[in-house]
């Protein structure tokens, strides 16, 4: 995965209370980086998930989380999650993460999430509606198919 492959990122500052005994970033943080990361690229949409699922009873479920660890992150080190839409299923979204030091280029780690959209009454797998589908594409041509 390279840099160039994204289109969004957010800005981290790597925290004390993220590192563990070694010095470096303690693995569970990385997901919290993640899902802070889609968070933010869909506010970059323009889309609020939360108020989204209030009005029409749909929200995704995570059913897969996948990290690779590629080079330690440090205490007080500035990184740049990208976050972008690889694939719009009917109901799922796959999404594929990766973090870099601050405008660089080196890899320190990969990742791939995959969000389920589902009915909240009924748990199971709904459509993902087209106003979602159309907020993707517009920053990802790529998917417009």
């Amino acid at each position: 995965m390279t840099r160039n492959q994204f289109h969004f990122f957010h800005p981290f500052r790597v925290r004390y209370s993220e590192i563990d005994g070694q010095g470096v970033v303690f693995n569970a943080h990385y997901l919290t980086y993640y899902d802070t990361a889609i968070t933010e690229y869909f506010r970059a949409l323009g889309f609020d998930q939360y108020a989204d699922a209030q009005k029409t009873g749909m929200d995704f479920h995570v059913v897969k989380s996948v990290i690779e660890y590629k080079a330690p992150i440090r205490f007080d080190q500035e990184i740049e999650v990208g976050a972008r839409v690889a694939r719009i299923g009917t109901s799922s979204l796959v999404f594929e993460l990766a973090i870099f030091p601050k405008g660089e280029d080196k890899l320190f780690a990969t990742g791939e999430i995959v969000w389920v959209n589902t009915n909240q009454r009924t748990h199971r797998p709904a459509r993902i509606s087209d106003e979602v589908r159309q907020m993707i594409t517009a920053r990802e041509p790529e998917l417009a198919g």
